[in-house]
């Protein structure tokens, strides 16, 4: 039998209970929805905005990346994710930056609105506090309240949901919170396929978890409602899973990557393992290129596997994807014996860098 369909074995593997905190994800949202529409916003002070920058790092940034996806057909202005110390050179007072923190102490993110204070930008921020959350504080800037005691990347469904929120109280985002609410009765529905009751003969995540390890995967999202999924399934692969990941996007890779699927890869292709990202609205070229390139790579006798969005609205489809991508990088942390929650080598990072 195997690891993941042994109930005591999965817990033994998560002393952290990372499994309810992607478990939750549909009621992280219900609940966002409920603290965002308390959120206090004066709309008049986000007037006349001719451009977007979302400051963000890891988790915190691919929140952006989705809400970028979803307004993006009703926005008439830029909308740029900045994941740096530095604003673009074209921000100033007619900028509306959108700092994303779930600590409130991000280093990138925090000179980043230094720097937005300084070119006087119109803030607004999404954090649990912080340093984030004394510099609103102090210059009367609006704070969505993130609960607390989450890592950052389980709080994607508040920070994601809070931000839309945001948007849609600026006359940006019409109609977001009815969507976001409709579709946490279908991502309810969905998580019912990957519980850890499942076992793994009927359970997707379980089995992809089992084809993934021991292997280097490389996710390959299209340019649409496929690319912040996909930059989440490398991320949590990587955090979760612990294992080694890469992502790249059509129709980018395909006039360089691409080409090092020949002969000189095959000898390392028991080691790999691709994921397609797909999407019912991929255009129609994205489609046609991903099924050449399936049979390219799957010529290299490297194994290609097919992740396909489900639900009706934007937000289903998207968001199906990212369960896909927790729960299967879950199941790969118990399949690798370790626990998904601590991510030690950020740790060192980020206490060697204050040193």
């Amino acid at each position: 039998m195997s690891i993941l369909d042994n109930i005591e074995q999965i817990r033994e593997s998560d002393p952290s209970n990372m499994y309810n905190k992607i478990f939750d994800l549909p009621e992280h949202m219900e609940e966002a929805l409920k603290i965002g529409k308390k959120w206090q916003i004066n709309k008049e002070d986000f007037a006349d905005i001719g451009n977007i920058v979302l400051v963000g790092m890891g988790g915190s940034a691919i929140g952006g990346e989705i809400v970028r996806t979803m307004v993006r057909s009703k926005l008439m202005i830029p909308f740029e994710i900045c994941r740096q110390y530095e604003l673009p050179e074209y921000v100033d007072d007619e900028t509306l930056v959108i700092a994303s923190s779930y600590s409130g102490n991000t280093e990138e993110t925090i000179a980043a609105v230094e720097d937005a204070l300084a070119r006087k930008a119109m803030l607004v921020a999404v954090s649990t506090g912080g340093m984030l959350a004394d510099i609103c504080n102090l210059n009367e800037i609006p704070m969505g309240q993130l609960p607390t005691g989450l890592p950052p990347r389980a709080a994607l469904g508040y920070s994601f949901t809070l931000m839309m929120v945001f948007l849609e109280k600026i006359g940006l985002a019409e109609g977001c919170t009815s969507e976001i609410a409709e579709a946490t009765k279908a991502l309810s529905g969905f998580r019912e396929t990957y519980i850890e009751d499942n076992p793994v003969e009927s359970n997707p995540a379980k089995n992809l978890a089992t084809r993934l390890q021991g292997k280097i995967p490389i996710v390959y999202s299209g340019p649409g409602l496929t690319s912040g999924p996909g930059q989440r399934l490398k991320g949590q692969i990587c955090e979760n899973g612990k294992t080694l990941a890469f992502v790249n996007q059509f129709p980018e890779f395909n006039h360089n990557e691409l080409v090092a699927y020949c002969d000189v890869i095959k000898p390392h292709a028991e080691q790999l393992v691709v994921l397609l990202m797909r999407d019912a609205g991929d255009h129609p070229q994205i489609r046609k290129r991903m099924n050449i390139v399936k049979d390219i790579i799957a010529g290299c006798g490297i194994e290609v596997i097919e992740i396909h969005s489900k639900g009706a609205s934007k937000t289903e489809r998207i968001f199906s994807m990212i369960q896909v991508a927790d729960f299967l990088s879950y199941y790969l942390a118990v399949l690798n014996e370790v626990d998904p929650e601590p991510v030690e080598a950020i740790e060192r990072l980020k206490s060697e860098l204050v040193d």
